[in-house]
């Protein structure tokens, strides 16, 4: 990755973890589920509205590290409008772009903006700050009540 590509993709980082797009409670949502990170601290709730199997909504609160929280940020922007099935690919995508692993079999998945956490790979121990609110998200799409933990 070239230094100019790095420091476009850190600057998207650090913008979204100042300034994190739908950062509030949605209120009466459909899904609601808790994510925590016992390595840095990152905790986070995540709200889901949905319209049968679309995502219409999706909002986050908490605190963490800047990359949890544009994680989190980049998520909410991403997964609105997309069917439940489609979010799950774009997890599996996303996750095996920061830990290396075989994403499986299918279509290839555009993660567009989400791109800009490829060096997190880098950084083991920065790789469950981003996957944090992906790995929330996946349990809400499958209706799990116990909080999500990356340990």
């Amino acid at each position: 990755m070239t230094s100019d590509l790095r420091d476009l993709y850190q600057e998207v980082i650090l913008d979204h973890g100042r300034r994190p797009r739908n950062f509030r409670v949605l209120a009466d949502p459909d899904r609601r589920t808790e994510g925590y990170n016992p390595l840095c601290g990152d905790r986070l709730t995540l709200y889901l509205r949905l319209d049968g199997d679309v995502i219409r909504e999706a909002a986050f609160q908490g605190s963490g590290c800047a990359i949890s929280t544009a994680s989190a940020s980049l998520l909410t922007e991403t997964v609105v409008g997309k069917r439940t099935a489609e979010a799950e690919e774009i997890f599996r995508a996303f996750h095996a772009l920061l830990t290396g692993a075989e994403r499986g079999e299918g279509k290839p998945v555009s993660l567009g903006k989400l791109e800009v956490f490829s060096g997190v790979g880098e950084f083991p121990a920065r790789v469950k700050c981003a996957t944090l609110p992906w790995h929330t998200l996946h349990a809400a799409l499958e209706r799990r009540e116990e909080p999500v933990t990356t340990e």
